[in-house]
């Protein structure tokens, strides 16, 4: 996992409630153990055609949205069954933040574990995004994981909730061993005195 600095970017609007794993990566997908390439199949039954080819209606294939970094989605993102792939599919096309008012559990541990930060905002507060989302392509957030807000440029700030661990975890780009093994030298200490 990389380390995760704060960072601004255009908002992808999908508001769609009820996103589930499946929807995000379908299950044909998940024969493989690699997150390689997996990126390209994000939302794949939405996003192509029968015939393979990209639907242009859908919002990920819209050229205002390339390279954008944050996805504001509908309520409950990420129900539906247990699979890491969604958010391999995430982080492999560029998402870093999902932006909801709720998550799934299962997938909102699965986005932490994998560097992908999901905010989730108040009903007001995704509204409000939604409709800045709907009139302009180009609405810019910035995240800030350290203190926990989403900011509008020159506008309102927004808290959002993440457990200690997890925060830790994101900003130093290192998964639970990793952050087990920065106290290699504690535990080795500990072992030798209680041999």
């Amino acid at each position: 996992m990389n380390h995760f600095p704060s960072f601004s970017s255009r908002v992808v609007p999908l508001l769609i409630n009820d996103i589930d794993t499946d929807q995000i990566i379908p299950a044909r997908f998940l024969k493989v153990t690699d997150k390689v390439g997996l990126g390209a199949n994000l939302f794949s039954d939405w996003r192509y055609k029968g015939d393979g080819s990209p639907d242009p209606a859908f919002v990920l294939n819209l050229p205002d949205y390339a390279g954008a970094a944050i996805l504001l989605a509908g309520d409950n993102f990420g129900c539906g069954s247990s699979r890491e792939h969604a958010a391999w599919a995430l982080s492999g096309s560029g998402i870093r933040a999902v932006i909801s008012t709720s998550f799934a559990d299962i997938f909102r541990n699965n986005a932490l574990k994998n560097g992908i930060l999901p905010i989730v905002v108040d009903a007001q507060t995704h509204a409000d995004f939604s409709t800045r989302a709907r009139s302009s392509s180009h609405l810019e957030l910035s995240v800030d994981l350290e203190s926990q807000t989403v900011r509008i440029p020159g506008g309102k700030s927004v808290r959002f909730p993440i457990d200690g661990f997890s925060k830790t975890c994101i900003l130093e780009g290192t998964d639970e061993l990793g952050y087990l093994l920065k106290f290699e030298a504690q535990i080795a200490a500990f072992e030798e005195r209680n041999v």
